[in-house]
């Protein structure tokens, strides 16, 4: 989000965010050399470094089955298929440089040698769009039934000249950000029931593959990266979320006009 924000903000500005992205990632390294008591408060090396640095490998596998669904998204089951295949041989070849023997050399070559050649030929397979899959575009976790509806360019504005009232989602499947707000905010029931009734309309722009239409809108909104929400009502600008909204948010944005923050109508 600071990435993103930082690309449309002005030079100063800009160059601020990076700037407090670095002041961040520095810190604890400044404070660890300008005061001593805090180095000395450390634990010191020894074996119990090689049980952390294992450790930490859990948590970049569970990036790895992250990484892999964003693919199925991108590239269909034939593209994670293919993907899975090379890592596991870069399994073998990681076995391969590590073994011991006097073969260790050739095979680890040969290995190597089979497992370019085979990710260079499974290439085109992981970067490929899917034919026939759906998307987080179309429907959310693969129901059909889902109010959500494919964004096109041009959808919400004519839906909104027709009386509706429009929410727009800009996502991406490598947003982590936005897949909590489709499991939160965005599974309001109270937004659920009005989409239901007709009264708004909802639809999702999926940005996963950068589709260039999606980049136009988002750019025209004033935006360069997702999650955005955007409401389009008739005869008014599109009024931008935050980029975390609460569902009394997301409820406020869109109710019909005469509804109070309960979600009832006077008297009802």
């Amino acid at each position: 989000a600071a990435l993103g924000a930082a690309l449309v903000l002005p030079t100063a500005l800009a160059l601020a965010v990076f700037v407090s992205l670095g002041l961040g990632l520095a810190l604890p390294y400044l404070l660890l050399g300008l005061w001593a008591p805090l180095r000395r408060k450390l634990p010191r090396p020894g074996p119990w470094m090689d049980g952390v640095r294992r450790a930490l490998a859990f948590p970049m596998l569970g990036t790895v089955i992250w990484l892999v669904w964003v693919l199925g998204h991108q590239s269909g089951m034939d593209g994670v298929a293919a993907l899975l295949a090379a890592l596991l041989g870069l399994a073998a070849v990681a076995w391969s440089w590590t073994a011991t023997g006097h073969w260790h050399t050739p095979v680890a070559l040969g290995v190597s040698l089979v497992w370019a050649v085979g990710v260079a030929l499974a290439w085109p397979v992981i970067t490929a769009s899917p034919t026939g899959a759906v998307t987080s575009a179309t429907v959310t976790r693969g129901d059909t039934a889902s109010p959500w509806r494919r964004w096109q360019p041009g959808a919400a504005e004519a839906a909104s000249q027709q009386g509706k009232t429009v929410l727009v989602d800009f996502t991406a499947a490598w947003c982590i950000t936005c897949q909590f707000n489709k499991a939160t905010s965005l599974a309001d029931p109270r937004l659920l029931a009005l989409a239901a009734s007709g009264e708004v309309v909802l639809l999702r722009a999926d940005w996963t593959r950068r589709d260039p239409d999606i980049t136009q809108a988002l750019s025209a909104l004033g935006r360069s990266g997702v999650p955005t929400y955007a409401v389009y009502r008739s005869g008014q600008p599109a009024r931008l979320l935050s980029e975390m909204p609460s569902g009394d948010e997301v409820w406020q944005a869109v109710q019909p006009t005469g509804m109070g923050a309960s979600g009832s109508a006077p008297g009802g």
